[in-house]
């Protein structure tokens, strides 16, 4: 069977945005999409029936979640295959079972329950951080949220030769007919050690020179298979996470891995991805690596 596109709802603005945001790009891909709704109101509720058909309030009420985002749905996108489901199920346990079958994951940026100020909701977090399938959380300006930017922002880090976030930008940036703009920060050390001196010369020209090779070496089987891709290279000093924060002011999208780290539990998100998860001004990709 066909990955669907999965993107959970609530009936909150950001899941309307979430909602919106998934429907235009299950069309680009050509793939179903599936709303679901997942509560534990069964607990809370016991015996108590809503309707003279037996169903609890719960039941009733998630039902409606589900049918108006699919309306938004048919009225945005008529020739989208949409399926929606209920789950009666803890939210984050039920759309870490989605991720497994899932094409993607959307999310948006806060959920109905969170506390309002929050920058972004614990069930956002804990999906993007612990998925099996890329999980985008749908946040940003309405530029971002618009893609008016025409581009999309891929993070490079240590260990992504040829990852599952660079083979993911490059088919959203195929798909879209936008430049893909690739960036890798990096830093040099104040003092060097006896066990790494920095190097003779102008030290940031060699670290600078560094970033610039591993970012070819991850880019280049990407590079053989995209060729049409409009690809932009750039290396710039300073912590990743805020040189992906103001790159993410200029794009529709901003893509980064993560990676399983053998004996801890879960996804592993590093500051990077954390930062932007909270801090950028349009959607943004995490994408595991699964090897």
């Amino acid at each position: 069977m066909e990955s669907p596109l999965v993107v959970g709802v609530d009936g909150s603005d950001p899941s309307h945005e979430a909602t919106d945001w998934a429907a235009d790009e299950a069309l680009r891909h050509g793939l179903p999409l599936r709303l679901v709704y997942a509560s534990l109101w069964q607990r809370y509720e016991g015996a108590t029936l809503a309707t003279d058909l037996g169903r609890p309030d719960g039941h009733v009420y998630a039902e409606n979640i589900v049918g108006s985002a699919a309306e938004r749905v048919r009225r945005r996108a008529p020739d989208l295959r949409v399926v929606t489901d209920v789950l009666p199920e803890d939210t984050v346990d039920a759309l870490l079972g989605e991720s497994r079958h899932a094409f993607a994951l959307v999310t948006g940026s806060r959920g109905r329950g969170d506390i309002a100020g929050l920058l972004l909701g614990s069930v956002s977090l804990a999906v993007a951080a612990r998925a099996h399938c890329p999980v985008i959380v749908v946040r940003g300006d309405g530029a971002g949220l618009a893609g008016t930017h025409e581009r999309i922002t891929l993070g490079v880090g240590d260990a992504d030769t040829d990852s599952a976030a660079v083979r993911f930008a490059f088919r959203e940036a195929e798909l879209r007919d936008c430049t893909l703009d690739v960036v890798r920060a990096w830093r040099r050390p104040a003092h060097g050690t006896t066990r790494h001196p920095l190097p003779a010369g102008d030290p940031a020209r060699h670290y600078e020179d560094e970033a610039s090779n591993r970012l070819d070496r991850a880019l280049e089987a990407a590079v053989r298979d995209h060729p049409d891709v409009r690809v932009r290279r750039a290396t710039v000093e300073g912590p990743a996470r805020k040189v992906l924060l103001a790159r993410s002011a200029a794009a529709d999208l901003l893509i980064v891995g993560a990676r399983r780290r053998h004996g801890q539990f879960g996804m592993q998100l590093g500051r990077a991805a954390h930062t932007v998860l909270h801090h950028a001004s349009c959607p943004v990709a995490v994408v595991p690596q699964t090897s």
